[in-house]
C-alpha cells in the first residue's frame, strides 16, 4: 500500500502498555453460566421493556426486550432456559446501584430459536438491512454503547463521504479488539462491506495502532483488493477516541459539542462491524462479545468470548482470580475504567475489559494536594481545554462557566489526572459536574415544557371566554331589538276589536297576556322544582309569590278575551301598527350608532329619521281614533343590604357544594363542611326574613 499522511491531535500520553498480559493466547470460550443477569438499560438512550414473563421458557437469540424507543436497543436470551425473575438487579456501575433486569436460568441446553441468515446482503433493499441490524440488539461495543442502527440513520444534509473504522484500541490492558482482529479479520471486513453498502461513503479508512503488527497482517491481508484504506497509526493515548481519530486519519477536527457526521464522516468499532457480519450473514444477534480478564490477580490472563449477562465473578474464577492478591477490580482499562464495588455484577455489551490488579502493579493515588496552576493538563488534554480552570469553576459549581469552557467536550480520558503532581481526581470531578447539569437542564426542560404547557391552555380559555362574550352580546342585541318592537307595539292599549285579518285569532292585547300567563306558569314550575329539591324558607316564599303571579296572569287574560272590544278599521289599525314597529326600528339603529361612536354627520341623520317615525306614529295613532298611552310604571322594592348579603352567601354555599358533589375525588370532610356551610347560609336567611 502507499504511504499516507498521518496528522495528529493535540496532547496525549505513553503510560505503560501491559498488553502482553492477555494477548498472547487466542480468543476462549467460556462454561455456560446457570444463570444470566441482563440489565434493560445496556446502552446509551432508553432501556428496553421485557416482553417476556416470569416462567416463561426462552430460546438462544429469542427478544426478550423491545426497543422503548428511537434511542434504544432490543435484548435477546444469550442461552436457553426460563425466566426466573424481573426486577432489580446488581448493575456494574461505581455507585453499586441496582437497575431492572431480567434473569434467566439456564436449561444448559443452549437450544437455539429460529434464525433468518441472508448470505446476499445486496439483495436486501437499506432499510430492510438497517432494520435487521436494529433487531439484532447491535450497541457500540468499543465507546458509550451507542444504538449502531441510530448512529448509521444519519440525517440527510450529513453525507457520509467517510467510514472510520476504529481498531486503535489504544488504552493500556486491554486486548479484545486486538485479538478479535488477528482471529475474525475476515468478518470484519464483511461487515466493513456492509457498512459501506449502507451508507455508501466515498472512502473507508482503518485505523489500527503500530503496537498490533500481528493484527495488521491479518486485516491487511483480509482486505486484499478492496477499496480500504489501512492506516497505522504510532502508539499513543488516546488516539481511539473517535474524535481524535477523525483528526489523525483526515487532519478535520470534530467542532465543539459536534459529532463527526456534522463533518460527513462516520466512526464505528471493529467487534461492532464483526456483530453487524453475524447479524445479517447468520442471523445471530448480538448476545455476546469478546472481554479482555487481565491483570496480575489472575492466574491465566486471556481473552474470552462470554454471554452478556455472565457474572463477573465466574469470568475472574475462569481465569483463575487470586482474591487475597486483587487489589480492585476495574471494568474497563485503568486509564477510563470504573471501580466494581462488588463482584455480582453482569457483563454487558459495552463490557470490553476486566482488570483485577495488585496493589503493587497499580497503587493507589496519593492524598490529593491543592493545583500548582503547573500547566501539565492543559498540555497533554487531548480536546485542548484548560483542565486546572474547569477544576476550580467544578469547586464553585460555576456552570455557565462549564459550558463556557467546553466542559462537555471532555472525554474524560484521565490524562489530565495522570500527570497532575498534586493527584488531583480531575476526571472524577468533571463526571460529577456533568450530571448536576445534564440534571438542572432536565429539571428546567421539564419547568418550560410546564410553563408552556400552562400558557396554551390560558390562552384557549380567554380565546373561549372572547367568543362566549361575543354570542352573550350578540343575543342580548338581538333580545333589545326584539323587546323594542314589543314594547312599541304595546304602548298602546288594544281596546279595539280585531281587524278583519285578526277577526278569527286573537287580538295584540291578548297574544301579550297569553304570552305573559306562560311565562309566569314556566316560572313557577322551575321555583317548584327547586323546592322539591331543597326545601328552604325562601324558596317557599318565591314559589307563592310567582304562583299568585301565575293566577293574576290568567284572570287577566280571561278578562280580556271576555271583553273584546269593537274592531277599528282595518286599514288604520294596520297603519298605526307599521308606524310603532318603524319607530322601534329607527330607535334601535340610532342606539347601535350611539354605541359605535359614529360620526355626528350619520348621528343627525339618525335622529332626523327618528323624529320623522315619531310624527308617522303621532298621524296614525290620530287616524286611528285610539287614546294616547297610558305609562304603567312598576316600583320594584329594592333589597337591603343585610338580604342582599345573605343571599349572596347562599348561592356561593350551593354553588361550593355542588362543585365538590361532580367531584368524584372530593374529600368527604370537605363535602361535610359544604353541606354544612349550605344549611347554615339557608337557616340565616330564613331568620332574616321572618323578622
Amino acid at each position: 500500500m502507499n504511504e499516507v499522511k498521518l496528522w495528529d491531535f493535540h496532547g496525549g500520553i505513553h503510560p505503560p502498555e501491559r498488553k502482553a498480559l492477555s494477548n498472547r493466547t487466542p480468543i476462549q470460550p467460556t462454561p455456560l453460566p446457570a444463570r444470566l443477569i441482563l440489565p434493560l438499560g445496556q446502552h446509551i438512550g432508553a432501556p428496553a421493556e421485557p416482553i417476556v414473563a416470569v416462567g416463561e421458557r426462552v430460546l438462544k437469540g429469542q427478544p426478550i426486550a423491545a426497543a422503548s424507543g428511537r434511542v434504544s436497543a432490543p435484548l435477546h436470551a444469550p442461552t436457553s432456559g426460563t425466566v426466573g425473575f424481573i426486577g432489580l438487579q446488581p448493575y456494574p456501575h461505581v455507585s453499586g446501584m441496582l437497575a431492572p433486569a431480567i434473569v434467566i436460568d439456564s436449561d444448559g441446553l443452549d437450544e437455539w430459536t429460529t434464525r433468518e441468515p441472508c448470505a446476499d446482503y445486496r439483495s436486501l433493499e437499506p432499510a430492510l438491512l438497517l432494520e435487521r441490524i436494529r433487531l439484532a440488539g447491535i450497541s457500540g461495543l468499543g465507546g458509550a454503547g451507542f444504538p449502531t442502527a441510530m448512529k448509521l440513520t444519519a440525517r440527510p444534509q450529513e453525507k457520509i463521504h467517510t467510514l472510520i473504522i476504529n481498531g486503535a484500541e489504544c488504552e493500556p490492558y486491554i486486548t479484545a479488539d486486538d485479538r478479535l482482529m488477528r482471529e475474525r479479520a475476515a468478518e470484519l471486513v464483511v461487515g466493513i462491506e456492509i457498512l459501506a453498502w449502507l451508507i455508501q461513503p466515498e472512502q473507508v479508512l482503518i485505523g489500527i495502532e503500530d503496537n498490533k503488527p500481528e493484527a495488521i497482517a491479518a486485516v491487511r491481508t483480509a482486505i486484499g483488493e478492496r477499496p480500504f484504506s489501512l492506516r497505522v497509526l504510532p502508539t499513543k493515548y488516546p488516539s481511539g477516541g473517535e474524535k481524535q481519530l477523525v483528526e489523525i486519519l483526515t487532519g478535520q477536527q470534530v467542532p465543539s459539542g459536534g459529532l463527526p457526521a456534522d463533518i460527513g464522516m462516520l466512526c464505528q468499532n471493529v467487534g461492532t462491524c464483526v456483530a453487524i457480519h453475524d447479524a445479517v450473514l447468520l442471523g445471530r444477534p448480538l448476545i455476546s462479545r469478546i472481554v479482555t480478564l487481565t491483570g496480575e490477580a489472575l492466574a491465566r490472563p486471556m481473552n474470552v468470548e462470554a454471554l452478556l449477562g455472565t457474572p463477573v465473578s465466574e469470568l475472574l474464577a475462569f481465569a483463575g482470580l487470586d482474591e487475597t492478591r486483587m487489589d480492585r477490580l476495574i471494568m474497563g482499562g485503568p486509564m477510563m475504567g470504573l471501580t466494581l464495588p462488588s463482584l455480582d455484577a453482569p457483563l454487558i455489551k459495552t463490557s470490553n475489559c476486566l482488570l483485577a490488579p495488585t496493589r503493587s502493579e497499580l497503587p493507589p493515588p496519593p492524598p490529593a494536594l491543592p493545583c500548582i496552576r503547573c500547566g501539565a493538563c492543559a498540555d497533554v488534554c487531548p480536546a485542548s481545554l484548560l483542565p486546572q480552570q474547569l477544576h476550580f469553576f467544578t469547586l464553585g459549581q460555576e456552570h455557565e462557566q462549564l459550558k463556557a469552557h467546553n466542559l462537555f467536550d471532555c472525554i474524560e480520558c484521565g490524562a489530565c489526572a495522570y500527570v497532575c503532581p498534586s493527584s488531583l481526581p480531575l476526571v472524577q470531578y468533571y463526571r460529577a459536574a456533568k450530571a448536576e447539569i445534564r440534571e438542572l437542564e432536565q429539571k428546567q426542560h421539564k419547568a418550560e415544557h410546564s410553563r408552556r404547557r400552562f400558557e396554551l391552555r390560558q390562552e384557549r380559555l380567554r380565546k373561549a371566554e372572547e367568543q362566549k362574550e361575543a354570542e352573550r352580546q350578540a343575543r342580548a342585541e338581538k333580545a333589545a331589538r326584539a323587546k323594542a318592537v314589543e314594547a312599541e307595539s304595546a304602548s298602546v292599549p288594544h281596546q279595539e276589536a280585531p281587524s278583519a285579518s285578526q277577526a278569527a285569532g286573537l287580538s295584540d292585547l291578548q297574544k301579550r297576556l297569553k304570552i305573559e300567563a306562560s311565562m309566569a306558569q314556566v316560572a313557577l314550575k322551575k321555583a317548584e322544582k327547586q323546592l322539591a329539591a331543597h326545601v328552604t324558607a325562601e324558596l317557599e316564599a318565591q314559589v307563592a309569590e310567582l304562583r299568585a303571579a301565575a293566577e293574576a296572569a290568567q284572570k287577566a287574560l280571561a278578562a280580556a278575551t271576555a271583553a273584546a272590544p269593537a274592531a277599528a278599521p282595518a286599514g288604520a289599525d294596520a297603519a298605526l301598527k307599521k308606524a310603532k314597529i318603524e319607530l322601534a326600528m329607527k330607535r334601535a339603529e340610532l342606539k347601535k350608532a350611539e354605541k359605535a361612536k359614529a360620526d355626528e354627520t350619520e348621528l343627525t341623520r339618525l335622529r332626523e329619521a327618528l323624529a320623522g317615525a315619531e310624527r308617522n306614529l303621532h298621524a296614525a295613532e290620530e287616524a286611528s281614533d285610539k287614546p294616547a298611552p297610558q305609562l304603567v310604571r312598576t316600583d320594584k322594592r329594592p333589597l337591603n343590604e343585610k338580604l342582599r348579603t345573605l343571599k349572596t352567601e347562599l348561592a356561593f354555599a350551593r354553588a361550593d357544594l355542588r362543585k365538590l358533589e361532580r367531584d368524584e375525588a372530593a374529600d368527604p370532610p370537605a363535602l361535610e363542611s359544604a353541606r354544612t356551610r349550605l344549611a347554615e347560609a339557608e337557616r340565616r336567611l330564613a331568620e332574616h326574613q321572618s323578622e
